[in-house]
């Protein structure tokens, strides 16, 4: 077996890392002393770590294969990439002969990797089917007239919920507490229709959440109730609106269109958790379209998605838009190789730029939170005027955006200020009503992308 250039430098696998514990724990294991029997070939690395058991782990990690990274270890962390997986692939990533060549994997590893690759090959394909082209077209049809009626009740039901808060007054929304909102969301769940269980969760946590909160409970409400009218209305709705507002009650959707493949430039990828289900973000960036797009992937409460992708690299694949005015979210389909280093960096605009297209962009989804935006040559500062918060200003103009409370909070922010020293840096980043939330940065001349999320 020879390689083929699929090495990762250290950077690149820490980005793969699931939480900070696991990024620590696994350079913890990126030297030669816990390994034995390492090889490598062809974008795929193992080896057995020596652990707390009789028995060494057994590690393989197949970064090679078009479904994107693979990793298997014997431990019992439900972690994915486990800190065996990150410390094998750093000892990798290291160069110098700590992982040989081989002619090819044990035994153990060469069936995980033969499964892997023959399952990926199945649905590579079959990727033309879908599930409602197998079944019976009329059977599938009463299914979503069944899930249709039980939406509208269900947001017949919240209807009548807001209107009794309204009537009620705001003032008193937080004497009932959170449970009464949370048996709403839960009757939400019962009628099909996730994404009003969650806004009302939301909702839910307003009451009692800092000052001004009668104001942001009256501006959710507003929405929540625009979002219920759009449903109840969806018929004489524009097509594009009413397969938004299916996309925000929750229903599924298939892609539409023909797929676009093209050269997709990782732009930032972070996770996001609650009891229930972890979320993984993966922003890209076309080089031949130009085009930004959103893949979501999910993982059970306390597994990371399987779907990782370095921010930095570059992946030739096509990708499946869905339907929905300025639908930016996509589904990944076949792709042509493994994810590979890239050179280019996203274009970037100004921080007036960025403000007016998430306006924009509300005007065609009015629940829309933010809109992915690059900023060019702007600086992390301190806005004297608002308390010293800090913001990104425009090196050469009198224009600024200012930071989110939550990235204002977190260790991002310094890495940003440190990357910056004073000089303009490239960011990218989400724009939205409640500020900008940087995710990627790259400094003004040479340099790798720095990771803030």
């Amino acid at each position: 077996m020879t390689e083929q250039g699929v090495r990762r430098t250290a950077e690149e696998v820490l980005a793969l890392a699931p939480d900070a514990a696991s990024r620590k724990a696994g350079s913890r294991l990126g030297t030669a002393g816990p390994w034995s029997g390492t090889g490598s070939g062809e974008g795929t690395v193992w080896g057995l770590c020596e652990g707390s058991g009789s028995r060494p782990y057994r590690t393989v990690v197949d970064l090679a294969g078009t479904a994107g990274p693979g990793y298997k270890c014997s431990c019992p962390s439900r972690r994915s990439p486990c800190k065996h997986a990150l410390g094998l692939l750093l000892l990798w990533a290291d160069g110098e002969g700590s992982v040989p060549v081989a002619a090819g994997p044990p035994d153990w590893a060469g069936q995980w990797l033969a499964g892997r690759r023959e399952r990926a090959e199945h649905r590579r394909a079959g990727g033309g089917a879908t599930a409602s082209g197998s079944a019976d077209p009329e059977a599938a049809r009463r299914r979503a007239e069944r899930r249709a009626e039980r939406v509208t009740a269900g947001a017949a039901e919240l209807e009548q919920r807001l209107a009794d808060l309204l009537r009620d007054g705001l003032a008193g929304a937080e004497q009932p507490g959170y449970g009464l909102w949370e048996e709403t969301a839960a009757r939400m769940v019962d009628a099909q229709a996730p994404g009003l269980a969650s806004r009302v969760r939301e909702l839910g946590a307003i009451p009692a959440s800092g000052p001004g909160w009668p104001a942001r409970l009256l501006e959710e409400s507003a929405l929540l109730h625009l979002l219920d009218q759009g449903w109840l209305r969806r018929d004489g709705l524009p097509d594009a609106l009413a397969a938004t507002i299916r996309s925000r009650i929750g229903l599924p959707a298939a892609p539409e269109g023909p797929p676009l493949r093209d050269r997709w430039l990782v732009l930032a990828q972070y996770d996001t958790s609650d009891v229930r289900l972890t979320t993984r973000r993966t922003w890209l960036r076309g080089a031949e379209s130009g085009l930004t797009r959103l893949l979501l992937s999910y993982g059970a409460a306390g597994r990371a998605p399987e779907l990782s992708l370095p921010v930095g690299l570059a992946l030739d694949a096509d990708l499946c838009v869905l339907p929905g005015a300025g639908q930016v979210r996509a589904v990944l389909g076949e792709q042509y190789g493994p994810p590979a280093p890239a050179a280019p960096r996203p274009p970037g605009g100004t921080t007036s730029e960025a403000a007016a297209r998430y306006g924009e962009a509300l005007g065609a989804d009015p629940w829309l939170d933010s809109v992915p935006v690059t900023l060019d040559r702007v600086v992390p500062a301190q806005d004297t005027d608002a308390g010293g918060a800090w913001q990104l200003a425009d090196a050469e103009a009198d224009s600024a955006l200012p930071l989110t409370e939550a990235f204002r909070s977190g260790p991002g922010l310094w890495r940003l200020i440190a990357l910056s020293g004073g000089a303009p840096v490239r960011v990218f980043g989400e724009c939205g009503h409640r500020g900008f939330t940087p995710l990627t940065a790259w400094p003004e001349g040479p340099g790798d992308a720095v990771t803030l999320c």
